[in-house]
């Protein structure tokens, strides 16, 4: 972790080489750079690049980073690692060898993995006439024609004489001022490269951070073994750093977490965030060639980030896909890994080994889709459209919510950002329209507001047709019939109510134009009954007594009292014992009144049937009523006003 003199300020852009075995990739790299990548002592005795190799590019005034990777192809899968995180290429081809199979493998993986700027690099002139440089050009110009590299400059140069090099340098700069750095916004996410114990710090991790930003100090966890540690030291490029960004071939310091315990594939980032998964919703391009056919259930090795690892592809839209094809498709790996929204990813033949196809990931899920589902498909389409921006993304994911409407956290876990980012998203998605804040951090979609609305009022509708002499729903009631999430139920009927969509009527939801109906016959009986009370306030009569009387079925009689207990001129104070609501206005008062005035603050059990007038047998449930309604509180047999 020794520093080294800065040159040029560091800008979060990183490029790689790419091409075939001995085609000059590290020799090219050595010249432009001045540093060795081979670090192994066996790449040096073979003379071939094994693992990936890190070196740090002054272009002028600035200051990238470049992955130099193996070309053979048994390292095809230590390319894929390294080539995940690059934005640019250095696409290498030997004069005197011009295009060979991992020259082809190579740009398939390029363009599978979405880059999209670089130059080619024609290495080795010197070994051959200049007029079979011009020859290999043209079989280069044709062979790119199509792909992202079709006008790339084409630069032949000699790593051994420099004969070349100014216009190679000139050209990397072009490419380098096209390139848009990485956004450094979301989770801090490093796909483990490499991972060694240098002396007097302990272990250190390197590699190409996909997203996000970190500083020393802040802590890490380190997935799929969920072990934490804070970042001691930061090299950037080489160098001494406080901070290192997405994009940034970096090393980080983390001397609580044992190298021994990491290992490539494995991932550093924020805590929460992220956790290993074995299923992912991913697109899938197949490349136009012969061995690019996959069946469902097919067995394919998946590389994505620095992870390598067998996976089962299940297709979504037919049993087989074949060459050419774009598709979409879920897999299990075999065993849990760690990859983001929008990752980029590969895929190979187990045998013969060889690059397929590959895609983007949509989503990491938690178990398989159903293809059969109505509608998943066309939501699957929808969610990869979302996920390449994250205000479309927070808006399918306010929209999607399971519980109809979200909160800010559960949304940022989700979409991968902070939830201050989540929060201005938010703000200028609801000043679009496009969603409404409800109740606390809560927020629903608008399309999703006005269904739900609907859904509500329909259930009120249905309930006032059903039963027009009610003044409305109970609330808990409502709740029931709609199903929706307590949280989100009060926060919508609060809306609605305050919109006067809705209006409370006798502790009651009902429509605004609702108005309680009665058939003459059921009135008349109505008032009759509502008599017997209001005649009886504190010795009210039974059920039964009434059904005697007036020679009615107890069942209607039960009708009947329901009916006047929403209206709420009947009150049940217990089971089977009901007064009239001027009789529980009445006690109230007296109560009230004895214990201000007689009782000196207090009342006991045993005078309250004096006060009304009463028996004991209803004394005391109507006393009881009083408590549970808070009017006093009890101590023993006395009360007080609450």
């Amino acid at each position: 972790m020794a520093d080294a003199n800065r040159q040029a300020p560091q800008i979060n852009i990183t490029l790689g080489t790419a091409g075939h075995i001995d085609h000059g990739k590290t020799a090219l790299i050595r010249l432009l750079t001045g540093c060795e990548t081979d670090r192994l002592k066996t790449e040096k005795e073979r003379g071939m690049s094994i693992e990936l190799g890190f070196a740090p590019c002054n272009l002028g005034d600035l200051e990238v980073g470049i992955v130099d990777v193996p070309g053979h192809e048994h390292f095809v899968k230590t390319m894929v690692a390294g080539a995940t995180g690059i934005d640019g290429v250095i696409f290498v081809v030997a004069a005197d060898d011009s295009i060979m199979p991992q020259t082809r493998e190579h740009l398939d993986i390029l363009t599978l993995l979405g880059v999209r700027h670089g130059l080619v690099a024609l290495t080795k002139i010197d070994l051959v006439s200049s007029e079979l440089v011009d020859s290999v050009k043209d079989e280069l110009q044709d062979y790119l024609r199509g792909t992202f590299l079709e006008d790339a400059p084409i630069c032949p140069i000699s790593s051994i004489t420099g004969e070349g090099f100014d216009y190679f340098y000139t050209s990397l700069k072009e490419t380098i001022g096209q390139i848009e750095p990485k956004s450094t916004e979301g989770i801090f996410r490093l796909p483990v490269e490499r991972c060694f114990s240098a002396k007097g710090f302990g272990t250190v991790v390197s590699g190409i951070p996909a997203s996000g930003s970190a500083k020393v100090g802040d802590e890490l966890v380190l997935l799929p073994a969920g072990i934490k540690s804070r970042i001691k030291a930061i090299q950037v490029y080489g160098h001494d750093s406080k901070v290192v960004k997405s994009g940034q071939c970096a090393a980080l310091n983390l001397p609580q977490i044992d190298y021994k315990n990491v290992q490539r594939g494995n991932v550093l980032t924020q805590n929460k965030y992220f956790e290993p998964g074995r299923w992912f919703l991913c697109t899938l391009k197949l490349l136009d060639i012969e061995a690019a056919l996959v069946k469902n259930g097919t067995k394919l090795k998946f590389h994505t980030g620095t992870s390598e690892v067998t996976c089962t592809v299940y297709l979504m839209e037919s049993n087989v896909v074949c060459a050419g094809q774009n598709t979409i498709i879920q897999l299990r790996t075999e065993f849990p890994i760690v990859a983001g929204v929008g990752d980029q990813y590969i895929l190979r033949s187990l045998s013969p080994v060889q690059t397929i196809g590959g895609g983007k990931i949509i989503e990491p899920v938690a178990h398989r889709v159903k293809r059969s589902k109505e509608g998943v498909i066309e939501d699957i389409r929808t969610r990869a459209e979302a996920i390449l921006h994250p205000n479309l993304f927070v808006e399918y994911c306010i929209q999607n919510a399971p519980g109809l409407a979200a909160k800010i956290n559960e949304i940022a876990l989700r979409v991968k950002l902070e939830p201050d980012k989540v929060e201005a998203i938010i703000s200028h998605l609801e000043d679009q329209g496009k969603v409404k804040r409800l109740s606390g951090d809560l927020t629903i979609h608008s399309k999703t507001l006005e269904s739900s609305a609907k859904q509500l009022q329909q259930h009120i509708e249905y309930f006032h047709k059903n039963k027009p002499e009610s003044p409305g729903v109970q609330k808990e009631r409502l709740k029931e019939l709609c199903g929706f999430e307590k949280k989100i139920f009060d926060a919508l009927l609060d809306r609605l109510l305050e919109q006067k969509k809705l209006i409370l009527r006798k502790d009651r939801i009902a429509l605004p134009t609702h108005t309680e109906q009665f058939d003459p016959q059921q009135q008349k009986l109505l008032s009759t009954i509502e008599s017997q009370f209001a005649d009886r306030l504190f010795d009210p009569p039974k059920i039964d007594d009434i059904s005697a009387k007036l020679r009615i079925s107890p069942n209607d009689v039960e009708r009947t009292v329901r009916i006047l207990i929403e209206q709420q001129l009947l009150v049940r104070v217990e089971q089977n014992l009901y007064f009239h609501s001027d009789a529980i206005e009445e006690a109230k008062r007296r109560t009230v009144r004895y214990i201000q005035t007689e009782g000196n603050g207090r009342l006991e059990s045993v005078e309250f049937k004096y006060l009304l007038d009463t028996t004991r047998k209803y004394a005391i449930p109507l006393l009881d009523y009083m408590d549970k309604i808070n009017l006093t509180r009890r101590a023993g047999n006395t009360r007080f006003l609450k």
